[in-house]
């Protein structure tokens, strides 16, 4: 599918959004118009509902693919600096990886919680692809694959 400028903005933008919605309309992009672009991006499977707002109002997420409509395979949400969830990250990034026993050490979690962590918060939520190898005579070592991170616009 070709992206009219509007349909580019829009996805750009909630690319750029901390959740990834789509909160920042162009003030010329009312009414039927908005409707038409909102329903085409819908159709094509680039936005999908996500909540709804305080008015009743239907409010929308990108998709996988509507990152991918504009050129991102994947990208990090942005995450607090300090936090556990980026403690994690930072060690898995790292060359050598972490193995869960240097994970369970730096955050104070038990082992399930950072798993979990792994395979919700980091994976599902966030879309991070995280590499696991078992080193031969050794512990298991992960890893992130290198990801995209947008910069915020503000």
């Amino acid at each position: 599918m070709k992206l009219t400028p509007s349909q580019t903005l829009l996805l750009t933008a909630a690319a750029n959004h901390p959740q990834q919605l789509l909160a920042d309309f162009p003030p010329n992009l009312k009414g039927g118009a908005l409707i038409k672009v909102l329903t085409s991006l819908g159709n094509e499977s680039l936005i999908r509902p996500h909540s709804k707002g305080p008015s009743g109002n239907t409010i929308f997420s990108i998709t996988k693919a509507g990152l991918h409509a504009i050129g991102i395979e994947q990208m990090s949400k942005p995450k607090r600096e300090g936090s556990k969830q980026s403690v994690i990250v930072e060690l898995m990034k790292r060359s050598e990886g972490a193995t869960l026993a240097q994970m369970v050490e730096a955050t104070g979690w038990q082992a399930h919680t950072v798993r979990g962590c792994m395979a919700g918060a980091l994976k599902k939520k966030l879309g991070l692809t995280i590499d696991s190898v078992k080193e031969v005579g050794g512990e298991r070592v992960y890893r992130v694959s290198p990801y995209i991170s947008l910069p915020t616009s503000r």
